[in-house]
């Protein structure tokens, strides 16, 4: 099996690839299903834990501090890591991560590899280069595992075959099993559940991500539900732990702020259902866990963000997915059509930004709608939608634009800047929509309007516009108002006879 990204054949704009998806109504049901399950589930959880903007700002007062003494507590964890039996390697590259991934493999003889879900992994793209080197290597949390016989990526950070439903992964597994399996989800975790024990037992080598490193005490915390991270961290003789260098958090004190915060945006859960903190190998006295034990800190573009003021906060997420549920976007065009590791909001900032190469993925950065719905799912504040705005702005500025959009700009701001333009600009429009109006609406897909209306349709301009109308409204009311004003004076001028009249009365008694 092979879990090596297609990238290299897929179409080459993040257009492109999103015309595909949205003509795929299977890939958008299943998308929308889960990521409105997913949401529920979020503002349930969140809704239920109270002071959740509190809880938020915890979190991003964590981060923030951790990023900002990245440096010593990378140092202290190796340091602490170290002490505790473990072998800690430092990659700077992607090849880097690759190779000492690959000669700890050879040192120990590997000839199978069982996974636990790791986004590191596949960034590195480890599958691909384990399988050249002969070396069998399985997924074992089951989204990963569908996707890795599908011979795709991942299309969500957490649910990685989101893009699927039951029926095609029952066609999928079938495949796999030699027989017809019917797609009841029971049935078909069943299958995968007896298929990875055989794999579990045979494998030299144990491979996990890193959910957060503690540097108090060098220790590594997973999340996961289904239990396959702890039989793949204490089975194998052998450990690899890939670890993103921004994965610290200073003490087990911060992991309660995460713990908290993870679950509840990841999946709407109080609590993730395992969560395991690993100090080193295997003890004389311990019942399991890996004789021998590596963790590789990968740098990978991270380290080009630090002191960086528009993007240092990214290195503060925490991959619980929260933005790619929430972005409308993702929603509608799923993961693949990002065309990375990454994919919704995180993916459109951290695709471009770790490898430095604005240029070649600028047009992800166009594949939001910059409504801040990003922002306001994320569990520690990373402001994402301004984040895209400043990509958008650092493309412009190394000199790549589309002459017809900023010829359009300029024609916009020319017409908005002087109001007897823009009033003879808005008739011309009235008059020239009569050949393409509708019932109220443009649907005509030519020119500039085809993008658009393919999917929606362009309201009319209505007959009068506010202002206009607004012009024929003051003068009935102005007329309003004299009237009242008349009838005002005349009301007060009879209540001032009354009032005489009732002075002489009294005056008389």
């Amino acid at each position: 099996m092979s879990g090596a990204s297609h990238e290299g054949t897929s179409p080459s704009t993040v257009k492109e690839r999103a015309e595909i998806a949205l003509n795929n109504e299977f890939l958008r049901k299943a998308v929308k299903f889960t990521t409105e399950r997913l949401r529920t589930g979020k503002k349930s959880a969140s809704e239920e834990h109270g002071n959740w903007d509190l809880w938020r700002e915890r979190g991003r007062q964590i981060r923030l501090h951790t990023i900002a003494h990245l440096d010593y507590y990378l140092s202290q964890f190796i340091e602490n890591a170290r002490a505790n039996g473990v072998h800690v390697h430092f990659a700077a590259t992607s090849e880097e991560a690759v190779e000492l991934t690959m000669a700890i493999a050879k040192e120990a003889g590997a000839r199978s590899v069982v996974k636990s879900k790791s986004m590191v992994s596949e960034e590195l793209h480890i599958n691909a280069a384990l399988e050249k080197a002969g070396i069998e290597s399985v997924e074992t949390d089951l989204g990963e595992y569908i996707i890795q016989l599908a011979g795709e990526a991942p299309s969500h950070i957490i649910i990685p075959a989101i893009h699927k439903n039951r029926y095609q992964i029952a066609e999928l597994l079938s495949k796999e099993a030699g027989k017809e399996l019917p797609p009841d989800t029971s049935i078909l975790a069943g299958f995968v559940r007896r298929k990875l024990r055989e794999k579990f037992l045979e494998a030299d080598i144990g491979m996990t991500g890193c959910n957060f490193a503690i540097a108090e005490t060098g220790s590594i915390v997973l999340f996961e539900n289904e239990g396959n991270a702890r039989m793949v961290s204490t089975v194998p003789k052998t450990q690899i732990t890939l670890m993103g260098m921004e994965r610290i958090i200073p003490t087990w004190d911060d992991l309660e702020v995460m713990s908290t915060l993870l679950p509840r945006s990841a999946t709407g859960q109080k609590l993730t259902v395992y969560m395991s903190g690993i100090t080193g190998p295997r003890r004389p006295l311990d019942g399991d866990g890996p004789e021998e034990m590596h963790i590789i800190i990968v740098d990978n573009g991270r380290s080009l963000q630090l002191g960086d003021p528009e993007f240092q906060e990214l290195l503060n997420c925490i991959r619980c997915g929260a933005c790619l549920n929430a972005c409308p976007v993702y929603r509608q065009i799923g993961g693949h059509a990002y065309g990375g590791t990454y994919s919704g909001p995180i993916g459109a900032v951290l695709t471009p930004s770790l490898n430095k190469n604005i240029m070649e993925w600028d047009d992800i950065a166009n594949a939001s709608s910059l409504c801040g719905a990003c922002y306001e799912a994320c569990p520690v504040k990373i402001p994402l939608h301004d984040m895209l705005v400043y990509l958008r702005n650092r493309k412009v500025k190394n000199g790549k634009r589309m002459m017809l959009e900023s010829a359009g700009m300029k024609g916009f701001k020319l017409v908005m800047g002087n109001h007897k333009l823009y009033e003879s600009a808005v008739k011309i429009g009235r008059a020239g929509q009569v050949l393409v109006k509708r019932e109220g609406k443009i649907k005509a897909k030519i020119g500039p309007l085809k993008g658009w209306n393919s999917y929606r349709h362009l309201s009319a301009l209505p007959k009068q516009s506010f202002r206009e109308a607004w012009q024929e409204l003051e003068k009935d009311l102005k007329q309003e108002m004299r009237e009242m004003t008349a009838e005002t004076k005349q009301r007060m001028e009879q209540a001032l006879k009354t009032r005489k009249g009732g002075g002489n009365s009294h005056e008389q008694h």
